[in-house]
């Protein structure tokens, strides 16, 4: 009896650390629920399609998904213009699809993370016409301002010479009101007033909502714009910001500015602080860590500010440098040194996180080139903390062509440009995900909101998923490998053995260790590990990249591994061997 009370125990406890543990070694899977799957033939992906692919991605290892927005909008922004944060899309399904979502997710042990958008609402929202009235309690709920009176005239011009991420003024005027309001993005994505204790109150009361429902955490949209400089600090106006001097840009473009008093202000760090203690809060009411990821462009040095102080702890800042600063032309080198960058500068005690793409960014096989897809998938999966992979990732998914007609992404159509509009687009790194090569790839019987990319006949999951050598399979094995105690707890070596040769290190001891070899030229090679004496002379074979010609299970000599060109190797050191 004595022993089974013990083992109940050490259950109970291993249960609980699983809870509140999970995230410091998460697999993340962003979902555009737009183009994922379909589920009624509308041509739009939606709840109960994300619902029927949830084994795949449970047999795939995938810890939690990341939704974007499902929120109900008028998707000029496709869901990051809000009308109500509380309500479901009704293309996207209703609550009791989201419920039905969030139970078969428990089922399988995947975690729900939504997508929280602070900065901005839609011009449709409640809030913003309340606030238009100038109803009580709503007046500040957004930034409003006067305009500036032309000298001779009864002309205005707008508050500031403030520029919105998707070109032009960042002011637009409201007849009603008599006033402008802020848009840093689109000219539907009124700015949010967080001066206002209400709004304030109001965003933690939207993550109450959430979390309430089982919500494993946040990702928290463009966190960086939330706060502008207050206009009482420069006489009651909003201050113009600096010309960047960037000689490529005009007046119309957000490069044209440095933007000073729109980003990355000390107010907004402060707001992260207290959701972060609002999220620890429904760590004890629910016996499971809340995880919150901000997204913020910006410096190496602002960036690390988002994960906290040494009295208050805040997110996991995205780390857009492994993201942006590793391109196609990337040596061995220049890759472990924006590894061991971000390692060194995060905050002691902190968790780490690697991020290969996301709806924002062309997909990694187009920024990287596809012979780097399963190097880039294998590094972000063998390093210590959260990896983060956008839909698509797995199977090396392009982009897709999306004509002007065919342009959805107000980013581009805001160019007004026919010709350069792709430059901007997302689109093409948002069209549907490729299930097969049947119509329409498996994604919708219907007509879909952007085309599928022409490439699905070859490059889709049905055509891999029992491919031994394929992007999938790989992507499936590491994954498996992730889930080890080497990779989960193990310490950390990257070296760059040459340009071409980089080797990922994961040593824990007594326990199998784990080792990434890339091979980034176009030639074959023996790969010498002599250097890494803590690593035994024969070593196993577990994960074999679509270029290899190694065999999963073969054993090696470590002081001659042969690696393809463009191969990806995971190897494992064997108990009790030489």
């Amino acid at each position: 009896m004595r022993f089974l009370i013990f083992s109940l125990a050490v259950l109970t406890s291993a249960v609980a650390a699983s809870d509140t543990e999970w995230w410091k070694t998460a697999l993340i899977y962003q979902i555009y629920p737009r183009s994922f799957k379909d589920s009624n033939g509308d041509g739009i992906g939606d709840l109960n399609g994300i619902t029927e692919k949830l084994v795949y991605l449970n047999q795939t290892g995938v810890d939690a998904i990341w939704l974007s927005p499902i929120y109900l909008s008028p998707m000029y922004d496709f869901g990051y213009d809000i009308t109500d944060y509380r309500k479901i899309a009704p293309e996207y399904g209703t609550m009791d699809d989201f419920k039905t979502l969030m139970t078969e997710a428990r089922r399988l042990g995947i975690r729900v993370i939504m997508d929280l958008v602070p900065n901005h609402t839609g011009n449709e929202s409640e809030w913003f016409q309340k606030s238009i009235r100038r109803e009580p309690g709503y007046e500040d709920y957004y930034i409003w301002a006067d305009g500036i009176r032309t000298e001779g005239s009864n002309d205005t011009k707008p508050p500031s010479n403030w520029v919105s991420t998707f070109r032009k003024s960042a002011w637009e005027y409201n007849s009603v009101r008599g006033q402008y309001y802020l848009h840093k993005f689109v000219i539907g994505q009124p700015d949010l007033n967080y001066r206002s204790t209400r709004v304030q109150q109001e965003m933690k009361d939207v993550q109450k909502f959430w979390l309430d429902l089982g919500v494993s955490g946040f990702r928290v949209d463009a966190i960086n714009h939330m706060y502008e400089s207050n206009p009482a600090n420069f006489g009651g106006r909003y201050p113009d910001e600096p010309l960047s001097g960037n000689p490529n840009t005009n007046p119309d473009d957000y490069e044209y500015l440095n933007h000073i008093h729109t980003e990355n202000l000390n107010e907004t760090y402060e707001v992260v602080y207290d959701w972060r203690d609002l999220l620890d809060e429904y760590i004890e009411l629910q016996g499971e860590y809340k995880i919150m990821m901000t997204e913020a462009y910006a410096d190496l040095d602002s960036m690390m500010r988002y994960y906290g102080t040494s009295t208050r702890n805040g997110s996991i800042p995205f780390n857009f440098s492994f993201l942006g600063d590793i391109t196609k032309d990337s040596d061995a080198r220049h890759i472990k040194t924006v590894i061991d960058k971000w390692m060194t500068y995060m905050p002691s005690g902190r968790t780490a996180n690697w991020v290969n793409g996301n709806h924002d960014q062309s997909r990694m096989a187009n920024r990287q080139g596809v012979d780097r897809v399963d190097a880039m998938n294998m590094i972000a999966l063998l390093l210590p903390g959260v990896a983060i992979t956008y839909q698509g990732e797995e199977i090396g998914m392009t982009d897709g062509e999306v004509s002007w007609e065919e342009t959805k992404d107000p980013q581009a159509c805001n160019t007004d440009d026919p010709v350069n509009y792709w430059k901007k687009s997302r689109d093409p790194n948002r069209t549907p995900f490729h299930w097969d090569n049947s119509t329409n790839a498996g994604f919708s019987t219907g007509k879909t909101w952007l085309p599928v990319a022409s490439n699905y006949h070859k490059v889709n999951l049905a055509e891999q998923i029992n491919n031994t050598k394929s992007h999938y399979q790989f992507y499936k094995d590491v994954a498996t490998i992730r889930k080890t105690a080497a990779v989960k707890y193990g310490d950390l070596d990257t070296r760059a053995l040459s340009e071409t040769v980089l080797v990922v290190t994961r040593l824990l001891p007594g326990e199998q260790g784990v080792l990434g070899i890339v091979n980034l030229s176009d030639e074959d090679q023996y790969v010498d590990l002599t250097s890494l004496r803590l690593i035994p002379r024969v070593i196993k074979v577990r994960a074999v990249g679509a270029n290899c010609d190694n065999v999963k299970g073969s054993l090696l000599i470590k002081d001659k591994i042969p690696i393809n060109a463009h191969c990806a190797l995971v190897l494992q050191t064997i108990r009790h061997c030489c």
